[in-house]
């Protein structure tokens, strides 16, 4: 498979250069998906632009990283803006699947869900007897 990977901090990202997206392919990104999962990305970007189709092979890799992800707290974000292509991973039901039409907009999806994980864990925290009689927290209470 044709491809670029670009490591950063809180991602990585993939640039698929092939024109279908299927077989031998889909292989090949479950093995580079797993590299990049032992190395410590939980957060992947998959850059679908050139590509037109996709098979269920495919579907079936994307649908095994996006569990990965999700069970790290991660996220998977697949990039295209073709309607077409994006209306064969929709049909793939790809369970909450992220799909962008760019890539800066897949960078900031990321950069969210790593917030939003970061204040759910903080939510998590609290305990009952850090709340009053009132339900407020004591930094809270008016």
């Amino acid at each position: 498979m044709n491809h670029l990977i670009q490591k950063h901090e809180q991602y990585a990202l993939i640039n698929i250069k092939e024109n279908d997206f299927g077989g031998e392919f889909a292989t090949d990104l479950e093995t580079i998906s797993r590299d990049l999962f032992r190395e410590g990305f939980h957060n992947l970007i998959v850059d679908f632009t050139p590509t037109n189709t996709i098979d269920s092979a495919g579907i079936s890799i994307l649908k095994k990283i996006n569990m990965l992800c999700s069970r790290e707290l991660g996220l998977m974000v697949l990039v295209s803006d073709n309607d077409d292509f994006v209306d064969q991973l929709i049909d793939g039901k790809i369970r909450d699947v992220t799909i962008l039409p760019t890539v800066e907009e897949g960078i900031d999806a990321v950069f969210m869900n790593d917030l939003e994980n970061e204040f759910g864990a903080e939510s998590d925290d609290f305990d009952d007897e850090d709340f009053g009689e009132d339900g407020f927290t004591k930094s809270e209470q008016p």
